[in-house]
């Protein structure tokens, strides 16, 4: 028995709509419509800006009926599939449905509760199409709770990140968001609505998490809340060799006891004084400079900024600073090269967006986006900066290069989501911000150069996988999931046999039911 409770305030904003309104089809549901030109062009690219792909129409369902309604649609025809666009912030068309139907995710009804579960957990049970930064500002204002895990930039919707992972700088703590649901409401590929947990229908649960939306349409999830702190300390310190950065990072992420960091993230940057890419990269707005005449001489082309928080509630500080000395002093940091700032736990939270901001004000969040994320082995990381970031990105990317390790045992193996072996392995995020070319360089050259990455990690012998990865062929997907490639094709002919979802991730093609194998 889920018990549901009144919030102060249940009231969320209305959001917007992806295509505008227009006349309907015909087929028996109201939300199907014959869309503009200009609507259909949104539907038809995403935040990479690198694949297009023109759908036939785009649906804005108002509940979970409306989903399984369009997707029976598709079922009732030869060719059309369905893909499910939250905020469209994919990368490699993951989002897009060529000649099919883009349903818009953020049309779901925007309701939001706060429940109890039967193990007392507190939960806000929320649309598959709300942001995240929609779900931190209704948890902190009505009830000052909080989800324990985030993605860095809150613009995403929870179905989204549930269908690839989730992680941010609270992963080695809490887990990435797909360890962090307590249940979820779905649309399998037959028109089918269920709803799943670890205890009840744990297969599907489990195929939904990392499943990159093969197996059901996220459309509403209970995420398990905790108490939202007042204020976070956030610190970063910077390091100029990436031995001593690895060894401090993974000692601050496999620590245990009343001394640990609630956030711990990184990140390469060129020993330059490049704006974009170099030293201003690292101080706080408005807060001491970069002191340059302090990195020892000798350095190579790159340095290592740590990036590190503390939370806290009360006024006095006193204790906060005591607890955060005790914890840098023991890391091989250059010293003088530390910057702090407390800032409310909202605005932690919401840091990027203020990155967007200025993204949208130069031009920059419109242009192409060739982002590559990567999760490596902790016992390759070390070659892989030899390799990877002090000679094929010596001069930076035009945008972050964020690499910081997270634990393999917060992940669970009946999950979708496609790991490395090791205990403790690394994201690595390339996430490219590039002016539109002659100012910027040519997007083909930029993908050569994250094949060329790929290449490097697989010439090497590396333990890597893509995260939120893009293949063309069967074979690639089949290398990637390795040993549990066979589970993934057994679990999409058992949920989705037509092969209907999630098109633009180019893993199935709709042709004859597939079979288990």
């Amino acid at each position: 028995m889920i018990a549901y409770l009144d919030p102060q305030q249940n009231q969320t904003p209305n959001p917007p709509s992806v295509a505008g309104d227009g006349a309907s089809t015909g087929t028996g549901t109201s939300n199907i419509i014959t869309e503009t030109e200009p609507s259909i062009t949104t539907a038809s690219s995403d935040f990479g800006g690198i694949i297009h792909a023109v759908p036939a129409a785009v649906i804005h369902p108002k509940s979970t009926s409306d989903v399984a309604s369009a997707i029976r649609l598709a079922a009732g025809t030869r060719h059309l599939t369905v893909a499910a666009r939250g905020n469209g912030h994919s990368i490699s068309g993951q989002s897009l449905s060529d000649g099919g139907l883009v349903l818009n995710m953020r049309s779901l009804d925007p309701k939001m509760e706060l429940v109890t579960m039967p193990n007392g957990r507190y939960c806000a049970d929320v649309s598959g199409g709300a942001l995240w930064e929609e779900v931190l500002e209704w948890c902190v204002k009505n009830y000052n709770m909080a989800p324990v895990s985030w993605t860095d930039y809150l613009g995403l919707t929870v179905g989204g990140t549930l269908s690839n992972g989730g992680v941010s700088g609270q992963a080695f703590r809490h887990g990435p968001q797909v360890a962090n649901v307590e249940q979820m409401e779905a649309v399998t590929g037959d028109g089918e609505c269920h709803m799943c947990s670890a205890a009840d229908s744990s297969d599907l649960f489990y195929s939904l998490l990392g499943g990159f939306g093969q197996f059901g349409i996220i459309t509403r999830a209970h995420i398990p809340l905790q108490p939202a702190p007042r204020m976070v300390r956030w610190i970063r310190v910077v390091y100029d060799k990436f031995e001593e950065y690895t060894a401090d990072a993974e000692r601050l992420v496999t620590r245990t006891g009343p001394d640990v960091f609630d956030y711990v993230e990184g990140f390469t940057f060129i020993n330059s004084s490049d704006p974009v890419n170099g030293w201003p990269t690292v101080p706080f707005p408005s807060g001491p400079s970069f002191d340059a005449g302090l990195i020892p001489v000798g350095s190579g082309p790159v340095l290592y900024c740590l990036e590190v928080a503390v939370h806290f509630n009360h006024q006095r500080n006193d204790k906060v600073d005591e607890k955060v000395d005790g914890m840098l002093r023991p890391l091989n940091y250059i010293r003088g090269l530390e910057f702090i700032v407390d800032v409310s736990y909202v605005d932690f939270l919401s840091r990027v967006k203020h990155v967007e901001k200025e993204a949208r004000a130069n031009g920059s969040w419109e242009s192409p986006h060739p982002w590559l994320n990567l999760f490596i082995a902790s016992s390759d990381i070390l070659d892989f900066d030899r390799h990877v970031f002090k000679r094929i990105l010596k001069h930076g990317i035009g945008g972050p290069m964020l690499v910081y390790p997270m634990l393999r045992n917060k992940w669970d193996r009946r999950m979708s989501v496609a790991l490395p072996e090791s205990e403790i392995f690394y994201l690595v995020a390339l996430l490219r911000f590039p002016r539109l070319y002659p100012e910027g360089p040519r997007i083909d050259e930029v993908l050569a150069q994250n094949r060329e990455i790929v290449n490097c990690c697989r010439s090497n012998g590396y333990d890597f996988k893509l995260y939120l990865p893009h293949y063309e062929s069967e074979s690639d997907w089949a290398e990637h999931f390795d040993d549990g490639w066979s589970r993934f094709v057994s679990r999409k002919a058992q949920y989705d046999p037509m092969a209907i979802l999630a098109p633009g991730q180019k893993i199935f093609s709709r042709a004859a039911p597939l079979r288990i194998l």
